[in-house]
């Protein structure tokens, strides 16, 4: 679950501030902290629906995101929630009215987010 990955990277970067070797599955982790941390940045009265973020979140935990530069998360939530707004409403409606995620519905957003990504920059 995303708290679990946001308190293993609070631990792992607390902890690598003392030390310089790494190994790749912690750089990993890190990596993936720094981006759902970016996720998770929302602006002051800027509210966001409940199924807009599971899609985001969706992107980032699943590790959809993990290529992406950090300074790149930002740029990324807005163009991929514009375009999920204009072309996946029933998609959106879906998890809005189900309260979860679907098999179905994980097949329809992994698709999604991986087209999305293919063309993003």
């Amino acid at each position: 679950t995303m708290k679990l990955e946001l308190a293993q990277y609070r631990e792992v970067a607390a902890f690598a501030q003392f030390g310089s070797d790494l190994d790749a599955a912690t750089q990993q982790l890190l990596n993936r902290g720094v981006r759902l941390t970016e996720l998770l940045k929302q602006g002051q009265y800027v509210p966001m629906a409940i199924e807009e973020q599971v899609t985001v979140i969706y992107a980032g935990v699943r590790g959809y995101l993990d290529k992406l530069e950090p300074s790149k998360i930002t740029k990324f939530e807005k163009a991929f929630l514009q375009h999920i707004r204009s072309q996946q409403q029933e998609l959106l409606a879906t998890i809005r009215t189900e309260g979860k995620i679907s098999e179905a519905s994980d097949a329809k957003l992994k698709q999604l987010v991986l087209n999305f990504l293919s063309s993003f920059e």
